[in-house]
């Protein structure tokens, strides 16, 4: 029985690549439609995000996963923030969008820009960055506070990249927490569970990810430090991902 759910799960998470590439094939016209005719013009991102739902909850259906929001009232959808999360699968960042009512820009690894297609989408709608080049970082950190001047939101996985460890949660980069400090904008925590028990590796099934939203941290620029605030969210993310334990 083990092996046949384990065989089952190898022969879905096939399925599950070749759904995540008719979800781009079929999305990347829209796009591309936008962003080279500039429909919408300041509006475009925001048509975009709209569409980076839809395709969301588009793949998800084919992979039989369904996303269930708690806290979504204690977000104001005319607020703008830092959005944080956990990130343990590549599971995660459809689930972030369809949880989220507000247009954001995500921060992206710069290696994901070389993907087919998929590259196309990161280029225009979100924000790379190359951790190892100082002079891209400075530049990903302006791109993101002016993000927030012009009222869209950004998405930030402090861990980085993927936790991959069988820790809750991995150390934070500086990033998310120097730009709240800099900007005083709040950040909104999200924690994700259970997306790493249905991707786990090259194997996956259908379910439910659980997304929480906790009430925003309120930035103090004069009291507030870089360690404080990174305290603040492992809390909350610790706090929800214990209590799912239990």
């Amino acid at each position: 029985m083990k092996f046949l759910f384990s065989f089952f799960k190898t022969l879905w998470g096939i399925w599950g690549a070749i759904a995540f590439a008719l979800t781009v094939i079929l999305f990347i016209p829209f796009y591309f439609l936008i962003f080279s005719l500039n429909i919408g013009g300041r509006k475009a991102p925001h048509i975009a995000h709209k569409i980076t739902k839809i395709a969301s909850f588009f793949l998800y259906t084919l992979l039989l996963i369904y996303v269930r929001t708690k806290g979504k009232e204690k977000i104001d959808k005319n607020q703008v923030y830092i959005f944080v999360s956990n990130h343990k699968s590549l599971l995660d960042i459809p689930a972030c969008a369809l949880s989220t009512a507000q247009t954001f820009r995500y921060l992206a690894k710069a290696e994901l820009t070389k993907i087919p297609l998929f590259g196309y989408i990161i280029r225009k709608l979100y924000i790379s960055v190359s951790r190892k080049d100082d002079a891209d970082r400075r530049r990903s950190m302006e791109t993101m506070y002016q993000s927030l001047k012009d009222g869209i939101s950004v998405y930030i996985y402090p861990e980085g990249t993927r936790n991959k460890t069988d820790k809750p949660l991995n150390e934070f980069y500086d990033g998310a927490f120097r730009l709240a400090l800099q900007t005083g904008y709040p950040i909104a925590v999200l924690t994700i569970r259970n997306s790493s028990k249905l991707l786990n590796g090259y194997k996956l099934q259908p379910g439910v990810i659980e997304c929480i939203w906790d009430d925003p941290i309120i930035i103090n620029q004069e009291k507030d430090t870089m360690a404080s605030l990174k305290r603040k969210v492992a809390d909350v993310l610790l706090y929800q991902l214990s209590a799912h334990q239990n």
